[in-house]
């Protein structure tokens, strides 16, 4: 089968691999569409130790159930998933908090992952897609996710609803545009979106209908927003979203471009400022999100970009030249 494979750092090939084998407990799927994530260009650059090259990278997917071993899924039928592969029997397995499972691994980081056209995975990884619901959509599952839990882990801790609050979030690649139409779709009215990237900037405007600015030129109002999302996370936007964030606010840190840096401890003390860290997802946030998507609540997504598989190693450079509007590329294994 053909898949796209990381070989080294700043380089994806299309090569062939062997079609998956068929586990006790598994299936494989026939993947119709797979998203490039943040996280695949991190791989992409060098820059994730635990994605070695000659990896089949690619988490972010929907398809076709070809062959099963598992009772849960029958051949033929559409999912999507979650590529967190958990144990179900760990502490937080048990607490419905699946996505901090101490013994988990991942499709695309510790088994070969969905930059191919067959796929293996344990079925109890697997979320039915509903009817109505395109592959594309579907594979938007695992990003929205991302953006549905963070949001519903901050209303937690806002202080008044979030549809009162002013709203800022620091970058515009997929999780921040994901993040500013759940917003909107939840009812905010004052939303800003900080994007360095002009066409992204434009996308934003257009799909979300949300203020925008470049960081490079105008920062964002001191003391200006009761909540703040760094869908970045370099140490540029921490300390950027920590002195934007009005006292008694919460700032939720989504990304993790840089995995250290200082931040203003003395305002996250004297402001009583709430910071909150998440971690992808639940599979009850997966199967929300499923149905957020069904119901439209992201919009006619008509702002993500499909390419081929073969179209893999060019989508990349793209991304990584900033050369293209869309917050998300997907490819097409057939």
């Amino acid at each position: 089968m053909k898949a796209l494979v990381y070989t080294q750092p700043n380089e994806m090939q299309i090569l062939e691999r062997p079609y998956p084998s068929l586990e006790a407990n598994e299936v494989v799927l026939k993947i119709e569409s797979v998203g490039i994530c943040g996280s695949d260009m991190h791989a992409f650059h060098g820059h994730d130790p635990r994605r070695k090259p000659g990896l089949v990278l690619g988490h972010e997917f929907a398809g076709t159930v070809e062959e099963t071993s598992s009772s849960l899924f029958a051949k033929g039928q559409r999912v999507t998933g979650n590529p967190l592969i958990t144990c179900g029997h760990c502490e937080y397995c048990l607490q419905g908090r699946n996505n901090l499972c101490a013994n988990r691994t991942m499709v695309g980081m510790t088994r070969p992952g969905a930059f191919a056209q067959y796929m293996s995975i344990p079925a109890s990884s697997l979320i039915a897609i509903p009817n109505g619901l395109g592959v594309d959509a579907a594979a938007l599952t695992e990003p929205a996710a991302t953006a549905v839990h963070a949001i519903n882990l901050s209303m937690r801790a806002l202080q008044r609803p979030i549809q009162e609050c002013r709203v800022l979030v620091l970058g515009g690649g997929a999780i921040g545009m994901l993040s500013a139409l759940l917003l909107k779709h939840y009812g905010v009215g004052d939303l800003t979106v900080a994007e360095v990237n002009p066409l992204r900037r434009q996308a934003l405007e257009q799909h979300a209908a949300c203020n925008t600015i470049n960081p490079m030129d105008e920062q964002p109002t001191e003391n200006g927003y009761e909540f703040v999302m760094d869908c970045v996370g370099a140490a540029v936007t921490r300390n950027t979203a920590l002195a934007a964030v009005k006292p008694g606010g919460v700032v939720m840190h989504v990304g993790l471009q840089d995995w250290a840096s200082e931040i203003d401890m003395r305002k996250l003390t004297l402001a009583e400022i709430t910071l909150l860290g998440t971690y992808t997802y639940s599979t009850v946030d997966l199967q929300a999100t499923v149905n957020l998507l069904a119901r439209n609540a992201f919009g006619n997504l008509s702002w993500v970009e499909s390419r081929s598989l073969e179209d893999g190693p060019q989508a990349f450079m793209d991304l990584h030249a900033g050369k293209t509007a869309a917050a998300k590329v997907l490819l097409k294994p057939f």
